[in-house]
C-alpha cells in the first residue's frame, strides 16, 4: 500500500498543479474535509470549484521531507510544499507542510482527511 500511496500522492500534487478536476475528483473522497492554514474546514466539492472556476492556480509546486505512515488500510501523509500561485488574484507563496489521511476503497486510495500550515 505504502508504494500505491506515493503513486497517488504524486498524481494528486500533479492534479493540483495542473488544475485537473478530474484527476481531484477521483483522488478526494466525497466526504474529505480539509483544514487550511487560516484554519477554515473546507470539503472535496469547495476544494474542486476553486480549481474548475479558475480562482486557485498554481505556478510552481515542489516536494521535499515527505513521511508516510502505513496503518491497516489507511496512511498518513506528512509532506512539506513550496509552492507559488494565486486564489482569487491574491498571491500565495510559501513552504506548508501538509498532513492527509489516505484511506483503501476496494482497488483504489482516497483522501479523507488533511490539513496544512504555512511554516516560516
Amino acid at each position: 500500500m505504502k508504494k500505491q500511496v506515493i503513486e497517488a500522492e504524486i498524481e494528486l500534487l500533479t492534479a493540483i498543479k495542473n488544475a485537473d478536476v478530474s484527476v481531484l475528483e477521483r483522488l478526494l473522497h466525497d466526504d474529505l474535509l480539509f483544514n487550511m492554514p487560516d484554519g477554515q474546514t473546507i470539503n472535496k466539492e469547495f476544494d474542486l470549484h476553486s480549481y474548475r472556476s479558475g480562482k486557485m492556480s498554481i505556478d510552481t509546486l515542489e516536494v521535499s521531507d515527505q513521511v508516510v505512515n502505513v496503518i491497516k488500510d489507511s496512511a498518513v501523509v506528512c509532506v512539506t510544499v513550496s509552492l507559488k500561485g494565486n486564489y482569487e488574484n491574491n498571491p500565495i507563496e510559501g513552504t506548508f507542510r501538509y498532513i492527509r489521511v489516505w484511506k483503501q476503497f476496494h482497488d483504489q486510495v482516497k483522501v479523507i482527511a488533511g490539513s496544512c500550515i504555512q511554516l516560516q
